[in-house]
């Protein structure tokens, strides 16, 4: 995973503390990993992605728990 050009915000800065999303696109899957735990990842296609970005940003995600 090492390998595959990670990309993330421009708006998360590069100080310490700055931990963020970071995202890479390799072998037609879409990879997602914290910035301070690279270790480890998950895949996913583009089509669920874009589902999961398009629900979040409509509100339909927000939900209290407990």
């Amino acid at each position: 995973m090492r390998d595959i050009p990670w990309r993330k915000s421009s708006f998360s800065g590069n100080g310490v503390n700055n931990e963020c999303l970071e995202l890479a696109a390799a072998n037609g899957a879409i990879h997602l990993r914290e910035s301070e735990a690279p270790g480890t990842a998950i895949r996913t296609a583009p089509r669920p992605l874009a589902a999961f970005i398009r629900a979040a940003k409509a509100g339909q995600l927000d939900h209290v728990i407990g």
